[in-house]
């Protein structure tokens, strides 16, 4: 019998994973645009600390493993700028990141009120582009983020139930 995922908040316990994990999952990135420097690859452990103290985050656990992750958080003009999506590569292309990705739009807008979600990803990344399509997201922007990468940032509007629509 087979274990299942399970979505939930992170925990302090789980920054080294979560770091670790990251730190794989963002290795096809750093070599499709030809730099090792990208931030997700340089974080450090105190960084990532403090990001949990201030954004939604949330990882997927199977069994006593994180084997994936996403942040986000509510900005002053109500969008909700989600990042650092990752998913272990053993555990890609079965739906986990778009579960994921639900599940922090959900919590952030449980959180306060949210206008829009909003993310970005590299000119490149076209796996990454086919997921936010799916999920909803619709192009806005390009914009130059230096060398050989470009950032493409995406949005989805945020949904309402149709009982609270007027």
């Amino acid at each position: 019998m087979g274990m299942s995922v399970i979505i939930s908040d992170a925990t302090e316990q789980d920054t080294e994973q979560i770091l670790k994990l990251q730190y794989l999952g963002y290795q096809s990135e750093a070599e499709l645009y030809g730099d090792w420097s990208i931030e997700p690859l340089t974080q450090t452990l105190d960084s990532l600390r403090e990001e949990l103290a201030d954004h939604q985050v949330l990882v997927a656990r199977l069994g006593d493993e994180v084997v994936g992750t996403v942040r986000g958080r509510v900005d002053e003009d109500g969008v909700a700028r989600i990042t650092r999506l990752v998913v272990h590569p053993r555990m890609q292309g079965h739906g986990l990141g778009g579960r994921l990705l639900r599940a922090v739009e959900e919590r952030l807008a449980a959180e306060q009120p949210v206008r829009a979600f909003q993310l970005f990803t590299g000119h490149r990344s076209l796996g990454n582009l086919r997921l936010y399509a799916r999920q909803g997201y619709r192009q806005i922007g390009v914009a130059p983020a230096g060398g050989n990468l470009s950032f493409v940032t995406l949005e989805k509007p945020v949904q309402l139930p149709l009982a609270t629509a007027v």
